[in-house]
């Protein structure tokens, strides 16, 4: 199966070691895509670099560049400046992860939805898809993706959110990502599942965390975006090809990586 990988944090620390051998193991578990996905500025930097230097064996690392809102109350002219720039990179291929979280609260939540809209404008005018988070904040993530410039492309990565979310995004054409969590025996929104087209189905492992099912509780890395492609074929009634192939082709589509 040809496999891609919608949302990794392959910058993160927890791949220090082994971030080589952890992208080795990616191409040959048959990826031909990494969406490395930023969290704010330094760390959009940093996936710019990654992407640069390749993934080899016909493995594309494809960055993005954003701020998380956990890092909202951090935004600045400058944050706005630095991002402006890495987003007219023809390499970065979205904006985010951004987004709404109000289980932690880490930035205040007036901050949170100013520095979310931005993106979400920023996305909309630049033609580039925007990766949406949003964790116990349903209400504001709805409506600020509905009240969005025309022009609007995402997804909801890692999906976990209730139906006036998935409504308003589905609305605006949104893709929707699932991770490792569908692998859960206590996972329970089969009816979102159900309800998201096939043309708006993507994968992603969130690495390193949320590790599937039956790598549940070890270091999440993209090899193993193969055992939700299974679980969601399962879920969806169809086949893990039929899967990794519908995934793969809207990842390209969404995300304007050609042919690879």
């Amino acid at each position: 199966m040809r496999l891609i990988d919608s949302h990794c944090h392959l910058t993160d620390a927890a791949f220090d070691a082994d971030r080589g051998e952890v992208v080795a193991r990616a191409a040959r578990a048959g990826l031909e895509a990494v969406i490395v996905v930023a969290d704010s500025v330094p760390e959009s930097e940093r996936c710019l670099a990654l992407a640069g230097q390749g993934g080899g064996a016909g493995l594309r690392l494809a960055p993005t560049a954003g701020i998380h809102p956990h890092r909202a109350s951090g935004f600045d002219d400058a944050s706005a400046g630095a991002l402006e720039r890495l987003l007219a990179n023809p390499l970065v291929v979205a904006v985010g992860e951004t987004g709404l979280d109000y289980h932690y609260d880490r930035s205040p939540r007036e901050r949170q939805r100013e520095v979310f809209a931005w993106h979400l404008e920023q996305a909309a005018r630049r033609g580039k898809p925007v990766i949406v988070h949003s964790r116990e904040a349903d209400e504001d993530t709805a409506r600020l993706i509905a009240d969005a410039p025309a022009g609007l492309a995402g997804v909801l990565h890692s999906f976990s959110a209730e139906r006036a979310v998935l409504e308003a995004a589905l609305a605006r054409g949104f893709h929707v990502s699932w991770s490792g969590m569908i692998t859960f025996r206590n996972w329970a929104q089969h009816w979102a599942v159900e309800a998201v087209p096939d043309e708006r189905l993507l994968v992603e492992t969130d690495a390193p965390y949320l590790a599937p099912v039956p790598h549940r509780g070890k270091r999440n890395e993209p090899a193993f975006v193969a055992a939700t492609v299974t679980r969601l074929a399962e879920l969806r009634a169809t086949t893990s090809e039929r899967m990794a192939e519908l995934t793969s082709a809207n990842a390209r589509r969404l995300f304007g990586l050609g042919s690879l």
